[in-house]
């Protein structure tokens, strides 16, 4: 039975890790990717907020985030929208 599992787990390895990245976008054609991070993680969030989670298109936004940004960023961002204190999506108040 374990050499069972070990030769599963051996089939396991020798299959190739697909990674998907994200395709090139010409608002952020330079190397530094960390606008590009931002930006599908605040659209995302908008794309949520309107549609919700489950529709599909917003997957790609976060799909996008996930692969460009670092997690420490992410955790960070989550919390802040936790506490309500997130700068990407705060409401613009009209000027009187």
């Amino acid at each position: 039975m374990a050499d069972e599992r070990l030769e599963k787990l051996a089939e396991q390895l020798e299959q190739p890790l697909v990674i998907q990245t994200p395709g090139f976008d010409a608002r952020f054609p330079n190397t530094n990717q960390s606008k590009n991070c931002w930006q599908n993680f605040v659209d995302f969030q908008k794309c949520v907020k309107l549609k919700g989670e489950d529709y599909v298109p917003c997957q790609y936004f976060k799909r996008t985030y996930e692969s460009l940004c670092p997690n420490i960023w992410v955790e960070k961002w989550q919390d802040q929208l936790e506490k309500g204190v997130f700068p990407g999506l705060k409401e613009r108040k009209a000027h009187h």
